[in-house]
């Protein structure tokens, strides 16, 4: 176990000094820092002076060293956009995006589940095809298309729900959260259901063709030949196997769901990272684009390290090809 965890942490080291090397290397060639600080009226000397004070004057392996230094404190310098200091725009634009995601993934948990279950066992009832005939449209219709649908119907025509922002937020200590409010959450819900759609349907259609096939198996035939009632079968035995499979998709799509909601925030302005890095874009803003991919491919390896984790603990097949490995 020692040895597979030392393996996945060297393994997330690596992935994230390359992502460091594409962040750095967006500093050497997309724009010019200090005609972006200083603009284009700045005399020589001034350009100068700046540059030898941004350390640009040194060798690309000293920067790069220095940049990953910074990087590991939290540290990415100056918004070239709004002059300010990258961590502390971070960390207010991180609660709305996590916030966002947290809800978008539990609702796709909640529902995705159960209905993939159902529509294995009732494969061929007339929900089942409807439920798979819906879950074709949320898998292949984009989320900006969703988004706007959503904003026609529950907005403009039945003036249910706001359409942009965050609502009404409390904050506490650095953490700002509209969960406790009911603004908050009225404007939470086209947004959350929005980013949920696509990976509620994916969930739903992985479970079911997991479902289908563990039923196919011989010791699902065993336990039917053994007098277990249906119920047990199915939630205490293929469920459980089913489920295996699901966590590395699941694990995987809670990091897409943080990294890729950067259209919903963008279609429901919601302020979080991901409209940040999407003005940060237009603007050539550098920094903020640099410190957004260090911080979404460190989610991304956290995430993939504790869903490894979490599968070599739920698998038994894994612990004893380990187990067999050692001796």
């Amino acid at each position: 176990m020692l040895a597979f965890i030392v393996r996945r942490l060297a393994q997330a080291v690596l992935v994230m000094l390359t992502v460091a090397l594409v962040s750095f290397a967006l500093f050497q060639f997309v724009g010019d820092p200090v005609a972006n600080l200083l603009g284009q009226d700045a005399t020589p000397q001034q350009r100068e002076q700046l540059r030898r004070g941004l350390g640009l004057d040194d060798s690309v392996l000293a920067q790069f060293a220095r940049f990953v230094g910074h990087a590991v404190q939290g540290e990415f310098g100056l918004s070239l956009r709004q002059g300010r200091q990258v961590s502390a725009l971070i960390a207010e634009r991180l609660p709305a995006t996590l916030e966002l995601s947290l809800v978008a993934a539990v609702l796709a948990l909640t529902l995705g589940i159960p209905l993939g279950v159902y529509a294995a066992l009732r494969r061929d009832g007339f929900w089942a095809q409807c439920l798979m005939a819906a879950s074709l449209l949320g898998v292949s219709l984009p989320t900006f298309l969703i988004g706007i649908g959503l904003i026609l119907v529950f907005s403009v025509t039945l003036n249910w729900l706001p359409s942009f922002g965050r609502g009404e937020v409390l904050q506490i200590g650095a953490w700002s959260t509209g969960l406790l409010t009911s603004d908050g959450w009225r404007h939470l819900v086209l947004p959350a259901v929005t980013l949920a759609t696509f990976q509620l349907t994916l969930i739903m259609r992985l479970v079911r063709a997991e479902m289908i096939e563990v039923l196919r198996s011989d010791y699902i035939r065993f336990a039917r030949a053994r007098g277990l009632t249906n119920r047990s079968i199915y939630f205490g035995h293929a469920l459980k196997n089913t489920l295996v499979p699901v966590i590395t998709i699941t694990g995987l799509q809670l990091g897409s769901l943080i990294a890729f909601a950067i259209i919903t925030e963008t279609v429901f302005q919601w302020p979080g990272m991901g409209l940040l890095f999407i003005q940060a874009v237009q603007f050539a803003d550098i920094p903020v684009m640099a410190a957004y991919l260090c911080l979404i491919a460190l989610i991304f390896v956290v995430i993939n390290l504790a869903v490894d984790l979490l599968y070599f603990a739920v698998d038994p097949r894994l612990r004893a090809e380990r187990t067999t490995d050692v001796g």
